[in-house]
Formats: C-alpha cells, structure tokens, sequence
C-alpha cells in the first residue's frame, strides 16, 4: 500500500510538472472597459463576445479588435449582472441588470426592457436562466418566471418569494435554484420547490432589507451552483469552505479536496461542455485536476474576478474590476519531466525519509504488529501457574473430657494450627496454533494498518502539494506582491502541516540541508 500511495503521489506531481510547463497567459481584451461584470462568448461564432459592466452592455464583432456600446442602461443601478444567450438562438440574448431584464433579438442591435420590477430590490436582476421555453429571473425580492416571454411574470411563493436570488442551474428534468436561504429544486417546471441545501447566510427581515452577505460570521455559505451538461445527476455548489459536489441531484454531498486552493471561500463555479470544472476563489482561479486545484491565474494581476466564460478552443474569458482578459497557453520553460522533479526537490528531504518518520512518530510501524503476534506465540510455552494455601483449624481448639483419672478433666484445651499448600502448574499446547488473544491482535492491526495509510496519504498529499506551490512561486511575476505573498503564506502552513504529522522534523532537514551562502 505504501508503494502504490508513493508511485500514485509521484506519477500525479510529474504530471502536475509537466502541464505547468504549458501555463495560462493572461491578455487584456477589455478595450478600455473597467469593472467587467459579465462576460458572454458565442459558441458558434468566437469572434463575437459581449461583456456587462457597470456602464451597460459592451460587444466585439470583429476578433476583439474595437468594442461598441450596445445597451445603455439608465437609473440609480445600472450594473449588469448577467448574460445569456437565448437557447438554439444566440441571436438572441438577455442582460440581467440592476435597472430591470433587458432583452435583445438580433444579437445586441436593439434592446427591450421585459421586466421592470416594483422597488429597487425587484429591479435589481441577478441571474436569468430560460428553460424549455419558460423565463426563470432571480432579483433581490425574489424568483420571477415568465410562460409567454416576458409580457407577464408571476412570483414564486414560500420561501423563494422575498429573498435574493443568487443563481439558478438546471438539468432536462430539474431546475436548480439558489438564494440567501438555501438551495432549492423542482422537478415539475417551477410549480412546487423543495429546499435540499440550508443556506447559513440567514434570511432577510423583509423585501426593503435584504440580508447583507460581508456582516455573516464564518459559517457555511452558499456562493453559486452549477450543473454538469453532461451528467445530468451531477451538481456543484461553491461555498465560503471550499466546492461541494453531489451525483445524485442534492441529496448527498461531499466536499471536494481543496488542495491547491490558496483559499476555500470559492465565489463560482463554471462546468464546461467537457465537465472541466473551474473556481474562482477569492485570490485566483483555479481548474479541478487529478484530486487538487491548479491555478490558472499565476500571470493575472487583478484585485476582483467576477465572472468566467470558456469557448470551443478552451480559451478562458475572465471579467474582472481591470477589465475583460482572455487565456492562452503559452510554453514556459524547457525543462523534462525528470529534471523538474529533481530541480524542485533539491535540498527537500525525500519522501520516503518523511513517510519513515511519520509512521515512527505515530508509532503504527508494521514492526509494531510482528511483535504483538510473536509475543502471543510465546505465551503458549508459559504454564499457567496455581498457588492455594490453607489453614486446617478443625481441632485447634477442643475439650479435654471423659477421663476419672485426670484432674484437668472436662476443660478446653489448644491443640495444633495445621497448614497446608499446593502449587499446579498446567499448559494448553493448544494455544501454539490459535489463541484468543490472535482475535484481538488481528482487529488492532487492522486499525493500525487504516491509520499508517491514511498517515503516509496525507504526508504523500502535503509533501507534493508543496513541491507544486515552490514551483508555481518559481513562475510568478517578480511585481505580484499580492500573490506572491499569498503562495509563501501556503507554503509555510504546508510546511507547518508536514512538522505536525513528523514531530518537527521536516523544519530541521530543511535546515540542515540549507546551503550555507557563506560557503
């Protein structure tokens, strides 16, 4: 087990090695445009991309070379907070804004407002979703839907009436909706909701006061969710403690690993076509593979990243407070595979010197075992030894009668204090071939064997998870201070982590290994 845990570490950290040297390179499209809240690429036409800001809705017809204006929104909100293509038509597409839900159907030319709301809270779109012909919008006062596209709207009832409406995801038989109160799914079109996820973020008082997200203590909360197109069981939910994951429709879930991630306060979540899943965190993006995150935004020096966007050639679209950037793959050094892991491991203690501590430290050694198992196998030749004593005082004392001769006759007289003993010694041959003590040697080793494991997987994770944040510092720009800074501070809690599990004895190699700059 210890060398299939070690091969796997290896074979997944030479991977990791040899997809960094292939890095995502960040390039500033935005034209000007600050504040980028959405981000929008047609599918069919890559050439043609809209992005929502805080001014309206801006889009590029010709490879990004010049942005035009194409909705101006008006009023005290005019944030755009969402865009989205009609389905089968992306001619067709809807800005969801804090001045109402606008729609356009000859790709952004014209624009009509198809929902206004009745106070600032109901203006105030957030997300919009159309499902087999049906409008779904989600505002801050609560979850709108529309049969006949946009001319009436109806507001759901219960507890998805007067809440703030984070996002809404769906599957061909089930539809997904998240707010400040939960996670809700129906599974008859928007007519009944069922709550499959408690959002610990609180509910607001009323419809003028929604709650505020920055006040919330460190609970669990609920950020975005996400469908996988292919899978239709397969849901994602980022939250403030990382990505939780469920393959049956919500109603288990389990957290995703977060290695890798500088932070488990996770702000979205984009599934592609392929079912790549990506995050964004609250310092960077990342994209899920082999069991950890990697960070695709080493070269992105932003403050904010809002909202991503992906298109057929794999290029990420990402919509920050700088502007609008876009992705490509760049090739970042010439270096193999083995010289990778021999450069980032110098001077580091090998991992089979940490595993060999680690065990030691938490004494579950194999040896351990052996010796309970040898030491049951003698006891067979030990005899079973049985002392008794006893004390005989049937006559100590009795009368001295029935003489006519003797003068002390008929008087009470001390006889004699009889002791005896014995000792038995016995032996089950038996026990040489099976003994009851084998039972419980048996169970604790097996106990022992589940801990060693799970002892060398956590050293094998946080040893190579280290490996891999020394080289992403090794890629970053000398000017991100920022990230820089983040990546040391990850480093040492990996470090921190590693003397826990060896009882300090990871900081004093490293030590020892230092070179002396003096020398």
């Amino acid at each position: 087990m210890k060398k299939k845990i070690l091969f796997m570490g290896l074979l997944v950290l030479v991977s990791s090695f040899y997809s960094f040297a292939f890095e995502a390179d960040w390039e500033d499209i935005s034209g000007g445009n600050t504040n980028v809240k959405a981000v929008l690429v047609n599918p069919d036409n890559p050439r043609m991309i809209y992005l929502g800001s805080e001014k309206g809705v801006f889009r590029s017809t010709d490879n990004l070379d010049s942005w035009e204006n194409s909705l101006l929104t008006r009023g005290q909100n005019k944030r755009i907070n969402f865009l989205l293509f009609q389905p089968q038509n992306k001619n067709s597409l809807y800005a969801a804004s804090g001045a109402g839900l606008f729609y356009s159907s000859n790709g952004g030319e014209n624009w009509k407002r198809i929902f206004k709301g009745k106070s600032y809270w109901e203006a105030e779109c957030n997300v919009v979703a159309v499902i087999k012909g049906k409008i779904y919008l989600g505002t801050s006062a609560g979850l709108f839907f529309s049969d006949n596209r946009g001319q009436i709207w109806h507001k759901s009832g219960g507890k998805l009436a007067n809440t703030k409406i984070l996002s809404i995801a769906y599957s061909p038989d089930t539809i997904y909706v998240l707010s400040v109160v939960g996670l809700f799914r129906s599974s008859d079109q928007g007519q009944s909701w069922e709550r499959i996820f408690v959002n610990h973020n609180g509910e607001p008082i009323n419809e003028e006061e929604p709650v505020d997200e920055e006040s919330q203590d460190d609970r669990l909360i609920l950020r975005y969710v996400s469908a996988d197109p292919v899978n239709p069981n397969l849901l994602y939910l980022a939250t403030s403690r990382g990505v939780y994951s469920s393959k049956d429709k919500g109603q288990v879930w389990e957290p995703l690993p977060d290695y890798g991630l500088l932070s488990q306060d996770v702000y979205f979540i984009l599934v592609s076509p392929s079912s790549q899943v990506y995050a964004i965190a609250k310092n960077g993006i990342f994209e899920y593979k082999g069991s950890r995150w990697q960070e695709q935004s080493l070269n992105l020096s932003v403050s904010q990243i809002n909202y991503l966007d992906l298109d057929r050639q794999g290029n990420l679209y990402a919509a920050t407070d700088k502007g609008l950037f876009k992705s490509s793959q760049k090739y970042s050094k010439d270096i193999n595979q083995g010289e990778a892991l021999n450069f980032y491991s110098k001077d580091e203690p090998s991992i089979n010197e940490i595993q060999r501590i680690a065990i030691k430290y938490a004494e579950v050694d194999a040896e351990k075992i052996k010796q309970w198992r040898s030491q049951a196998a003698k006891k067979a030749w030990l005899p079973q030894f049985n002392a008794g004593v006893n004390r005989n005082v049937t006559d100590l004392w009795h009368w001295e009668s029935g003489s006519t001769t003797k003068s002390d006759d008929d008087v009470l007289r001390k006889g004699k204090d009889g002791i005896e003993w014995d000792v038995n010694l016995s032996w089950d041959l038996a026990d040489l071939i099976f003994n009851d003590d084998q039972t419980s040697i048996d169970a604790r080793s097996r106990l022992m064997v589940q801990l060693r494991d799970d002892i060398l997987d956590e050293v094998n994770k946080l040893y190579f998870e280290r490996l891999r944040v020394k080289m992403e510092l090794n890629n970053l720009a000398i000017e991100d201070i920022r990230k820089r800074s983040e990546k040391e501070l990850h480093l040492q809690e990996l470090t921190a982590s590693l003397d826990a599990l060896t009882g300090g004895y990871f900081s004093q190699k490293l030590k020892q290994n230092k070179p002396d700059p003096t020398s």
